[in-house]
């Protein structure tokens, strides 16, 4: 089953992005267990939204947050993912040609955490093994999965009259953050292509466009679009941060929502893509 970015796991809707406090660090993701449903009690967020182990680096740390009103449990474990042309990810058992999972050299602690509304956890990753490593990119997913809470003490169970079958579903969210390794020199370089522009429903400005990867390395980074009128003038109309094409995938197809402010022109002048991640800078410019 493939998931739409950031997204992650079977048996699943999309749910939100934790949009009401504009956190982008994961996915939350709606699990179909068991024809009520339930929501589920209590929300996570996760910060870093990814975790790096290059260098001299052997330890990261994740840093966890209840934001919901209510105790909520988590299980920790590894799903592997697969990245689509779209972004989009399928969960797979078996390593693709030249991906490798992480999931082996690392470990965590704790295995399960119960957090409380507002309060916070660190969990720490760790790199082992180390001399089992070769040289390239090794990448699996850190799965948060919550336990969904049971009926509480004292609440009487309602007795079914009727002798008609009832299922109930009960909704059970999650997060996952790619754990990444890298080993040895990164011959990672990324281009634009493909570009064009288009308007979505006939009325939302949208830019078309696919990133371009080549080398041994992921490549992840921001997309800004600006928009340079006929006289010179430059206006921010579009942001994507955190932006990823990860290992094997050479490529991945994109679209941004661009934004109609004032005294844009989208019909002359001309877009400029600046795409950036540390010393990689691509900039384009297209016409239409």
């Amino acid at each position: 089953m493939a998931i739409s970015n950031f997204n992650y796991h079977t048996m699943q809707n999309l749910r939100s992005t934790l949009k009401s406090i504009g956190i982008s660090s994961g996915v939350m993701l709606l699990f179909l267990l068991s024809s009520k449903i339930t929501l589920a009690q209590g929300d996570l967020m996760v910060f870093p939204k990814r975790i790096i182990f290059e260098g001299a680096t052997k330890t990261n740390e994740l840093n966890l947050a209840n934001i919901g009103k209510d105790t909520a449990r988590y299980n920790i474990s590894f799903v592997q993912y697969r990245m689509n042309d779209n972004g989009s990810f399928t969960e797979i058992t078996v390593p693709d040609e030249g991906q490798n999972f992480s999931d082996k050299f690392l470990r965590y602690f704790p295995r399960s955490i119960v957090l409380a509304p507002k309060e916070s956890q660190i969990v720490k990753i760790q790199l082992t093994k180390t001399d089992q490593l070769v040289p390239g990119e090794y990448r699996s997913h850190i799965y948060f999965r919550a336990v969904p809470n049971m009926k509480p003490l004292g609440e009487e169970e309602k007795k079914d009259t009727s002798k008609s079958l009832s299922v109930r579903l009960i909704p059970v969210f999650g997060i996952t953050i790619p754990a990444i390794i890298k080993v040895g020199e990164s011959t990672t370089k990324v281009t634009l292509s493909d570009l064009s522009f288009s308007n979505q429903n006939d009325t939302i400005p949208v830019l078309n466009l696919k990133f371009n990867r080549t080398g041994n390395m992921s490549i992840y980074g921001d997309l800004t679009v600006a928009y340079v009128s006929s006289t010179g003038k430059t206006t921010d109309v579009g942001r994507a941060s955190g932006i990823a094409v990860y290992t094997p995938n050479k490529s991945r197809t994109f679209q941004l929502q661009l934004a109609k402010n004032a005294g844009v022109n989208f019909h002359s002048g001309k877009l400029s893509c600046n795409r950036q991640k540390l010393s990689i800078k691509i900039y384009y410019l297209f016409f239409f």
